[in-house]
């Protein structure tokens, strides 16, 4: 294959990853990865609310300045009240997260903090069964039990 047909075949594969859920979440996870180690080395020595404040005014900037460059505010009318009510109980579930997870990265090695904080993904799954009603695949149920297996190791 030529250089031209390989840059061709990066670029579709490219294309295809960037339409895709894993492609994102990868991303997510590399970058709350990144967060775990950065975060360890930004706390030393401070208060970790303190800490999470300051974190927190850098992703609300970050964030309004993605709204106003992709769009503008014209979807703030588009909002519901449900919208607005679920997407404050998110914020609210986040930042008690942000918290309570810089602390344990105070007082505790990444290593352990990150793991155990994983456990969200099956506490995640079990309440789309509940909450969302979804149906979890066995791949998927036998996975969230590796999760937990995996953090009981860690902690034992």
């Amino acid at each position: 294959m030529d250089f031209g047909g390989l840059v061709k075949l990066m670029n579709s594969f490219m294309h295809t990853c960037m339409h895709t859920w894993w492609f994102y979440a990868l991303l997510s996870a590399f970058f709350a990865a990144c967060t775990a180690i950065l975060a360890k080395i930004g706390i030393k020595g401070i208060d970790s609310d303190l800490a999470t404040a300051v974190r927190t005014v850098v992703i609300l900037f970050i964030a309004w300045l993605i709204v106003f460059a992709k769009s503008g505010t014209s979807g703030l009318s588009t909002l519901s009240k449900t919208n607005i009510i679920f997407l404050c109980l998110s914020g609210l579930a986040t930042g008690l997260s942000w918290i309570f997870y810089f602390r344990a990265l105070q007082l505790g090695k990444v290593s352990s903090v990150a793991v155990v904080d994983k456990t969200s993904v099956a506490l995640a799954i079990l309440l789309s069964v509940i909450i969302l009603r979804e149906t979890v695949s066995l791949k998927v149920f036998i996975g969230a039990l590796l999760v937990i297996a995996g953090t009981i190791v860690v902690i034992w």
